[in-house]
């Protein structure tokens, strides 16, 4: 029978179920894709509200992939329910960044060891400071090896999880790339507040497609093999934790 949980947005399909690593793509169409290119057997586990997620297998290992939506809220939400009512252990999330370093080229790989963010869900801990959302760091130190033996150029270090796509500062960017942020995104402070608040593992893996400054981007052949290194990299990971 299927999972009987309180969740609201997930119901998991009959004779399947969700390993305990995750991987986390922002568009479910995404993750139908990695399914279908990179698992073993992948199965459909849940399509509510159109937020597909399969398990599967890789290298042996079982592994379930799952879109998160767009933004802090969507990714919290589903996050959450993952860990607190399935059982899962790991996420990593697989996505797209905007370059801002100057040492940050387009087709790099980006491994958030930190995330800055200008949404208000981190003001929900009422923490007595400023909580700093961060990786898990054997996940971390992992990707990074996987990486170097890949040859993939590799860059880690913090993040920006912005709330807008379109902020109305035009002066943000400057400010960023001033602190030393590598690049821009929307979910990995999410990510990291959820796994810190629940005391589970949790890793942003990111492919820079285009240099907010430089204006260099990736065309739709080089976002493919740009992408597939991003993925090996999370998926040997993700096996190497599950």
């Amino acid at each position: 029978m299927g999972n009987v949980s309180p969740s609201a947005c997930m119901e998991i399909k009959d004779g399947t179920h969700v390993a305990k690593t995750v991987l986390m793509p922002g568009d479910p169409l995404r993750a139908k894709f990695v399914a279908e290119t990179y698992l073993e057997n992948p199965v459909l586990f849940n399509d509510v509200r159109g937020m597909l997620g399969y398990t599967g297998t890789y290298e042996g290992k079982e592994v379930s992939v799952m879109g998160s939506g767009m933004g802090v809220p969507s990714m919290v939400l589903y996050a959450h329910e993952l860990y607190t009512f399935f059982g899962v252990e790991t996420i990593i999330r697989i996505g797209s960044a905007g370059g801002i370093g100057d040492d940050v080229r387009v087709r790099d790989v980006l491994i958030a060891m930190t995330a800055s963010t200008n949404s208000g869900h981190v003001n929900a801990y009422d923490f007595i400071g400023t909580l700093a959302p961060t990786a898990n760091w054997p996940m971390l130190r992992k990707a990074v090896e996987i990486a170097d033996e890949m040859g993939v150029r590799t860059s880690v270090g913090s993040v920006y999880t912005s709330d807008f796509f379109y902020h109305p500062d035009r002066t943000l960017n400057e400010k960023l790339k001033n602190l030393g942020i590598m690049a821009v995104e929307m979910e990995t402070a999410g990510l990291y507040l959820e796994a810190m608040n629940s005391h589970k593992k949790a890793l942003s893996i990111l492919s820079v497609s285009d240099h907010i400054f430089t204006g260099d981007h990736l065309g739709p052949e080089e976002i493919k093999t740009s992408f597939h290194e991003m993925m090996e990299i999370a998926l040997k990971t993700a096996a190497a934790f599950s």
